[in-house]
């Protein structure tokens, strides 16, 4: 675990990244991880001094079991609300089942199901959330109810999800295709990510950025146009 900016803690599970968002009322957890692998999710919150029932709110980037895994016992531990785009909601509740295109059936031999869990809210587009200074941005792409979030908070912390990924030195890249169920609409989502004002962004998978990351987003935004 570290902490990315103030108050902002980067959780790595294996190949992929939740966070802990210190705020003035408590937590809010961005994505909960693999499933299995909630006590570490818990740790973290912990080990920054606070409990775990001091959880209120965890936003869901999207559907996929990486990111939602841990969501139903974190709920538990800490009655929690849960906040997802209103399109994957019936995905993550079990009320509708799970695209069987080329990542599920990836994930599916490697990794158990997430136990479903009800969505409290679910966002349809753009704006801000219930908790103080999140605004929420509907990121289709990667899935179709994909959404990121920007926290005001030291120039802006931008929560990717998988809209994008972390590389090295500060660059950018896409998801693979076999996960991404529109990559039209993905280079769309990047394009407006780059319009906005934030200087640390941290993703799904890889490695965050914590200086002038507006700029590599409108690179790779720019990047993305010139191929396209």
């Amino acid at each position: 675990m570290r902490e990315v900016v103030d108050g902002v803690l980067e959780i790595p599970i294996g190949y992929v990244n939740a966070y802990a968002v210190v705020v003035d009322d408590g937590v809010v957890l961005i994505d909960t991880g693999i499933p299995g692998r909630a006590d570490k999710v818990a740790n973290a919150v912990e080990t920054a001094r606070h409990r775990i029932g001091e959880v209120h709110t965890i936003l869901l980037t999207h559907w996929h079991p990486d990111h939602v895994g841990g969501v139903a016992e974190l709920r538990r531990r800490s009655g929690a609300r849960i906040v997802a785009h209103s399109v994957d909601a019936p995905v993550i509740s079990g009320e509708q089942n799970p695209s069987a295109k080329g990542f599920m059936r990836i994930v599916g031999a490697v990794m158990p199901a997430p136990e479903r869990v009800p969505v409290d809210e679910t966002l349809t587009g753009d704006g801000p959330l219930s908790v103080p200074d999140f605004t929420a941005f509907h990121t289709p792409g990667h899935t179709r109810g994909h959404m990121s979030f920007l926290l005001e908070r030291g120039g802006g912390v931008l929560f990717a999800g998988d809209a994008v990924s972390g590389g090295r030195n500060g660059r950018l890249r896409r998801s693979p295709r076999m996960i991404t169920e529109d990559r039209a609409a993905e280079s769309a989502s990047v394009a407006r990510l780059a319009e906005l004002t934030f200087e640390a962004a941290v993703f799904g998978h890889g490695k965050s950025i914590s200086r002038d990351a507006a700029s590599r987003f409108r690179e790779f935004a720019a990047r993305l146009a010139a191929q396209s």
